[in-house]
């Protein structure tokens, strides 16, 4: 038995969430946070999250969206760059996607242009365009 064992990695779903954009809420603007976030209502903006995303069902997102890793079960319309994507059956994603890895299940859809990297830079490490109209942080 080793005295440091690796810590194993929680699936995002099973997260402790520390932003939730409910069910019938709509925000306009961009949404920078550094922590999980779960989205259920609508985002027009730009979403920066330091460590994951979920988008639930009624989820929608239209912009581009930056984090470590994301589970899509809305709409994305926009740009997603991270290390790691999954497109749920209910998921339907348009736009340009840059990550190192890609579930997508049977029933989603996906239109758009794919970008796959093997290297171990983050997905923050390219910043959004400097067209930013409002930053919220939480």
């Amino acid at each position: 038995m080793a005295l440091f064992s690796k810590k194993e990695k929680v699936a995002l779903d099973l997260q402790s969430i520390s932003t939730l954009i409910s069910d019938g809420c709509i925000f306009d603007g961009n949404l920078k946070a550094p922590s999980y976030v779960r989205i259920d209502g609508q985002i027009t903006g730009d979403v920066i999250v330091d460590e994951g995303l979920i988008l639930g069902e009624n989820g929608s997102v239209i912009g581009n969206i930056i984090t470590k890793e994301m589970v899509v079960y809305g709409d994305v319309n926009g740009n997603i760059q991270t290390n790691s994507l999954e497109i749920k059956a209910t998921g339907k994603v348009t736009g340009e996607i840059r990550t190192q890895t890609l579930t997508v299940e049977n029933g989603a859809v996906y239109n758009g242009i794919l970008s796959m990297t093997q290297n171990n830079k983050l997905a923050q490490a390219n910043k959004l365009p400097k067209h930013e109209q409002k930053v919220i942080e939480v």
